[in-house]
């Protein structure tokens, strides 16, 4: 059970810090982005990704279950102004919850044998990998936008710190 463990233990310590991040959120910036650059996402649609950027994508590869990808282009990343939004941080606060929900189960109905010997392929990525790697760069990408998130907020002025983007 080390593998189960881990993701399990990972699972655990990214939705906890994205919980905190998520609570520093304040409603009238659901709408901010960072102003310099292009094809950033707003605040709301940062929330919403990160609701399903885990558990979610962990059921497309423990069941084919995949779902219809964000926005309206097929084949391709959506532009970040095609992306979904969350309405409140509180809708946020409750998919988050949910997609954590989901990935714990989905690492539980992998089992550890599967996770280990099974080999799956991402539908933006043909290289089969073994479900565990899969499984553990989900968990990455929701660490990654996390680690955005916690940018947003410093650029909006909110006085976070290293123990925030950590969990601390």
């Amino acid at each position: 059970m080390i593998l189960t463990e881990l993701l399990h233990h990972r699972v655990e310590d990214a939705y906890h810090a994205a919980e905190g991040l998520f609570a520093l959120v304040d409603e009238d910036k659901l709408s901010w982005k960072p102003a310099t650059g292009s094809n950033w996402m707003t605040a709301a649609q940062l929330l919403k990704h990160m609701t399903d950027a885990c558990g979610a994508a962990m059921k497309g590869f423990v069941t084919g279950e995949w779902g219809p990808p964000p926005g309206d282009q097929e084949d391709t990343l959506p532009a970040a102004e095609k992306l979904p939004a969350v309405k409140s941080v509180e809708e946020a606060r409750r998919a988050l919850a949910a997609d954590k929900r989901l990935a714990l189960e989905m690492i539980a109905k992998a089992g550890e044998t599967h996770l280990t010997q099974e080999t799956v392929a991402a539908p933006w990525d043909p290289t089969p990998r073994l479900l565990g790697y899969q499984l553990n760069a989900m968990i990455d990408h929701l660490i990654s936008h996390k680690a955005q998130l916690f940018y947003y907020l410093k650029l909006q002025g909110k006085p976070v710190h290293t123990g925030h983007l950590w969990g601390m």
